[in-house]
């Protein structure tokens, strides 16, 4: 069987792939293991487990979160349900209270029809894949269930909120006061939240897609779909723009002309930062094998040094845990601040990125200029077996050459799909032209050789 867990949590259609049934076989099997790793590792041993539960604006929100707060007390766990929250913001939540562990339902970037079920453990950690695989297994078990009073209670978290709010706005080392910025919301999580801590932090804030109908969470508006917060940047004169997903867990921006500045570029900015403060430990920026190879050269001619890992942003802050480093992220706008969150938080990645201009004087584009993005050409590669890709010797000998051919200048990366018979074929070079050449090459060999 496949396995349930993704990259993040546990995704698809809800009440289809993602059922209330499901929700609460996962939120029993957490509460089992999840409990009893809270119980050993900490120092609350005179109370029941506790989790905090929250999600996004989706509609079927309501019901998932319902299912998972059940399932979570009939195990014995006591819920505090801090409905609509970023899911970096429950991460810090539970961080702070020192819950046993956390439940977010969100389906990030995703339309509004899906929905996702993801795990922290205490600490407002990720979970690692051994820890996914002892829930996944523990889902259908025969287990002796608590009665009376020994069932969990589920209570509403007042303040969740405010918490999360005055935790990034005290994050700063100075006002935003003579920033203006506009807040695309994506009409989910962050609708809230986001606008209110750019306001405290002392910008002028305006805000589009912070609808409070979650049917229309990513509807055109957020991290995916940027136009129209370059039109409301370029409508208000702002000095800078930043969208979040539904869940709020990245962030990109676009400058005063409404030019985009992605996850690469925003971290290029706020390593720099770190490094000047003297706060870069090891001078080391951790990205994924997706950042762009610009990236990597522009951080070498300011002494840092990029550390590589598989894609997905946990695997990012295992990296980082690792090495004890400073931040790391995606080019997607995930970016995680070792120093103030244990996950990608798309709003207080806004928030440094604005203390960094107004602490500079310089513009975001100014900032963002620091690398240069070198063209990029993709290509799936579909109905292929992804697993004989990267052993084949046809296919492993051509993107040698290529490699060779491209030098320093340029790299390609073969990215079989976790999900799909399909190959990622991605190239970096120069030009546009080389690079579109050199992956339509790869891509026709690919499917020669292991197509099926």
């Amino acid at each position: 069987m496949a396995r349930l867990f993704g990259t993040d949590g546990v995704r698809g259609r809800a009440n289809g792939d993602i059922t209330a049934e499901l929700a609460v076989e996962l939120s029993v099997g957490a509460a089992h293991v999840l409990g009893t790793l809270g119980a050993f590792n900490g120092t609350r041993d005179d109370t029941r487990p506790r989790a905090i539960v929250a999600r996004d604006t989706r509609p079927s929100g309501d019901f998932l979160s319902a299912a998972v707060s059940a399932g979570l007390a009939s195990a014995g766990v006591d819920v505090l349900d801090a409905e609509v929250l970023p899911t970096p913001g429950l991460a810090h939540l539970v961080q702070s209270t020192g819950a046993d562990l956390g439940v977010m339902i969100s389906a990030s970037h995703n339309p509004a029809p899906d929905n996702g079920i993801k795990f922290f453990a205490r600490g407002g950690v990720k979970l690692p894949d051994e820890v996914e695989d002892a829930i996944e297994a523990r889902l259908g078990e025969e287990w002796d269930r608590p009665q009376g009073s020994d069932v969990g209670t589920i209570t509403r978290y007042e303040g969740a909120v405010e918490a999360y709010v005055e935790h990034l706005v005290a994050t700063l080392d100075r006002s935003l006061d003579g920033l203006t910025v506009v807040a695309d919301c994506a009409n989910g999580a962050a609708s809230v939240t986001g606008p209110e801590a750019l306001r405290r932090a002392g910008a002028t804030v305006h805000v589009i897609g912070d609808l409070s109908d979650g049917g229309l969470i990513n509807d055109g508006v957020g991290s995916t779909h940027l136009g129209p917060l370059q039109a409301a940047v370029r409508e208000h004169g702002a000095d800078i723009g930043v969208a979040f997903d539904g869940d709020a867990d990245r962030c990109l921006a676009v400058d005063a002309d409404g030019e985009v500045i992605d996850g690469d570029q925003i971290m290029a900015i706020l390593a720099l930062d770190l490094k000047e403060r003297g706060k870069l430990h090891d001078d080391t920026l951790v990205v994924t094998v997706m950042s762009n190879l610009g990236l990597k050269l522009a951080m070498r001619e300011h002494g840092i040094v990029l550390g590589q890992t598989g894609v997905g942003d946990r695997y990012v802050l295992e990296e980082m845990n690792l090495g004890g480093y400073s931040i790391g992220g995606e080019q997607s706008g995930h970016v995680i601040i070792a120093e103030h969150a244990t996950t990608g938080d798309g709003e207080l990645t806004a928030l440094h990125l604005l203390q960094r201009i107004a602490g500079t004087g310089r513009s975001a584009r100014e900032l963002a200029d620091v690398m240069t993005r070198l063209p990029q050409a993709l290509i799936n590669v579909k109905d292929v077996d992804k697993a004989k890709a990267t052993i084949d010797r046809g296919v492993t000998d051509a993107v040698a050459a290529a490699e060779k051919e491209l030098g320093e200048s340029g790299r390609v990366l073969l990215r079989p799909s976790g999900t799909e018979p399909l190959v990622r074929v991605m190239v970096e070079a120069p030009t546009d032209e080389q690079a579109s050449e050199v992956a339509e090459r790869l891509a026709v060999i690919v499917r020669e050789r292991v197509g099926f």
